[in-house]
Order: structure tokens, then C-alpha cells, then sequence
């Protein structure tokens, strides 16, 4: 049995273990939650390493990536260090391949996205849904400096993002994790902000914690294309309003899962002894696999 370990920087509390079998085999998936405690997750990166076939990396990035640019995260890579025998995965090449693919396929079977207006709280860490999204015509609101800094600026096309990421990224990616990203208790805070964004959407798209921390009460109409939901999410956004929940991974035993944990999957189904930039072949897994979004329609 190949064995996956997702260690989150996130809520101990969203913690689980399941086996599933893929492909003809089976797969042993366990989450540790650190509450935020990075010498914590470091320690079990290391203990692991070389016995478990992938780490996955929830509740933070190692890098961003942006055509084929590459920004690496200096605390995370401090964290990581020393981890050589396992690869590890933190959702970057599900985010550049499978969310894509989730986009074109809402747009052709689910509900036509053209000129509708979807909010991507963060584009430099879901670059390839924004991308696709601005593919099948929707009318995007970027929300990276507002959400990320605080600045009201709001921009509408991925050009804009193109040319601020190469002189911005080695900047921010120097921050500590913690103020980029909802780590520890600060995952279980809704604490709503910049309502005028929400309210002009049409569709909010991109990580539901990070989402969640900051959505409004109402959310009627919505449609929110996102991951890693529990059963007590999926109610939470039904009490508010959502008219469409949709899961770019899928469902099992109640929650959707992180990229990281799908790619941390893929990456022990293909025996990855390193992990690497070449996306194919996480097509070619998705291919063979079949994973469908989870819809649920309120």
C-alpha cells in the first residue's frame, strides 16, 4: 500500500485518515494538522522522510508559479530543508492542471461562465483556474492587493498580474506565511471584509479558507468554485445563499480535499522520486483517473 502524509500548517481539528484505491492501488491518506507551528511540521517532514511515497503541504505554498516562473517561499524552503528522500507537494501542479480543466468543463456542462464576474481573491496562487476563467469569457475581478495587502486596487486582467509578479513576488514571497494566509485558529475565523468585492461577483473562486475567512453572510446567488470543504461548510454556504458549491477535487467520505493531497496521490501513483515541473503527466493521471468536480445545486 502506498502511503501519502498531508502536513498542514492548519487547524489540527480538520485532521483525518482514509485509504482509497486508485488505478488498482491502494493508497493510505493521512492529514496532520500543526495549528501553525512550523518547527512542528518540520519535524515530521523529517521523521517521515524516506518512508511514506509523498508529503503533501496544506495550509501554506512553497512556491508560486507563473508561466513557467518559479517563486519559492523563503520560511517554507527553511522548512523543507533537509527533506530529500520523499517528494513533497503543495498543490501547484493540480492548481496549474486539474483546476483548469474543472473551469472548461463547469463552463461547457455545468453553467455558462461567459461575461459573468468572478472574484479570485488570490491569482499568483491560482493563476491556472484565473486563466482559464478569463478563457471562457468571464469578466475577471483580481483581488491579490486587497486581499493579500489591504490596498484597494482591483485589477481585470492577468496582463497586469504578467508584469507586477516579476519585480512584486521576490518581495512578498520573503513575508512569513502567517500574514499571507488564514494558518493555525485564524483557519476557523470568518471575519467578513471587503463586502463591495463580493457583492459585484457573480462567482468567487479559489481557496475556500482563505475565502471563508473574509466572505459575507450573504451570498445569495453565488456561485463558488473552490476545495477542501467539510460537511459543515457545505451547510455553512447553503445557509448563505450559494446557488452553486462546486469542488475542483473530489469527495470522499463527506469533504473534499486539497490540491496538495491529490497531487501528493498522484505523485506516489507514478513512484515520483522527486518532485518536478513536468505537468503532462498530471494530465495523464487525471486522464486516467477520472476525477469529476463535486456540484451540489441549492
Amino acid at each position: 500500500m502506498k502511503r501519502v502524509i498531508s502536513v498542514s500548517l492548519g487547524t489540527s481539528k480538520r485532521d483525518y485518515e482514509f485509504d482509497i484505491e486508485l488505478l488498482g492501488e491502494k493508497v493510505n491518506v493521512k492529514r496532520i494538522g500543526t495549528d501553525g507551528d512550523k518547527e512542528k511540521a518540520r519535524q515530521i517532514f523529517l521523521e517521515n522522510d524516506g518512508k511514506v511515497n509523498a508529503f503533501g503541504l496544506g495550509g501554506a505554498s512553497l512556491f508560486f508559479y507563473i508561466k513557467g516562473r518559479v517563486y519559492w517561499f523563503r520560511d517554507m524552503k527553511k522548512m523543507v530543508k533537509g527533506v530529500t528522500k520523499t517528494p513533497i507537494a503543495d498543490g501547484a501542479g493540480m492548481r496549474e492542471t486539474l483546476e483548469r480543466r474543472v473551469i472548461h468543463y463547469i463552463n461547457k456542462d455545468v453553467i455558462p461562465l461567459k461575461d459573468k464576474t468572478a472574484l479570485i481573491p488570490t491569482s499568483v496562487d491560482r493563476y491556472g483556474m484565473t486563466e482559464a476563467l478569463a478563457q471562457v469569457g468571464a469578466k475577471l475581478l483580481i483581488g491579490d492587493l486587497v486581499f493579500g495587502l489591504g490596498l484597494p486596487i482591483v485589477f481585470h486582467s492577468l496582463k497586469t498580474i504578467d508584469i507586477l509578479s516579476y519585480p512584486m513576488l521576490p518581495i512578498i514571497t520573503a513575508l512569513p506565511m502567517d500574514l499571507l494566509y488564514p494558518t493555525g485558529k485564524k483557519e476557523e475565523e470568518n471575519v467578513p471584509k471587503y463586502k463591495w468585492l463580493f457583492k459585484k461577483a457573480d462567482i468567487i473562486a479559489g481557496d475556500f479558507l482563505f475565502i471563508r475567512r473574509y466572505m459575507p453572510k450573504d451570498l445569495s446567488g453565488k456561485i463558488l468554485i473552490t476545495n477542501t470543504t467539510t460537511t459543515e461548510n457545505v451547510e455553512e454556504v447553503k445557509q448563505r445563499g450559494v446557488s452553486y458549491l462546486i469542488t475542483t477535487t473530489p469527495r470522499i467520505n463527506g469533504r473534499s480535499f486539497g490540491t496538495n493531497v491529490i497531487e501528493a496521490i498522484a505523485l506516489a501513483l507514478m513512484n515520483k522520486k522527486v518532485y518536478d515541473f513536468n505537468f503532462d503527466d498530471y494530465n495523464k493521471f487525471l486522464d486516467a483517473v477520472g476525477f469529476q468536480p463535486d456540484i451540489k445545486k441549492f
